[in-house]
């Protein structure tokens, strides 16, 4: 099983999860703030005279467990929906679980999913 964690712009949330709302048994959503290799976003401040560049950009981190073969499907279609062409689009990090077991039905690695 493989763990899929997405970091992407909180513009392209709803894209992403249209994406692969078929293609997982489920997911969970963070939305926070960070900082990567994107242009960061100017405001106006000042009653609209100046501005100012922002520290932090919104992104959202979606993250999911899914079975190995699945891991490249899953992958692609979130690239594909997070995908604007410009810096800052967001990383994907797919890493190895040991284990899985969900609360509420006992069941335990691939059946937990």
């Amino acid at each position: 099983m493989k763990r899929i964690e997405a970091t992407i712009q909180a513009t392209k949330m709803g894209a992403v999860t249209e994406a692969i709302n078929d293609l997982v048994g489920g997911f969970t959503i963070l939305e926070g703030k960070g900082r990567g290799s994107g242009i960061r976003q100017q405001v106006r401040s000042g009653r609209g005279t100046g501005s100012i560049t922002k520290d932090y950009n919104s992104v959202a981190t979606v993250s999911t467990i899914v079975d190995d073969s699945d891991v490249e499907k899953i992958s692609n279609a979130i690239a594909d929906a997070a995908f604007t062409g410009k810096g800052g689009d967001g990383i994907i990090v797919v890493a190895n679980v040991e284990s899985v077991l969900n609360i509420a039905s006992k069941k335990s690695g691939t059946e937990a999913l």
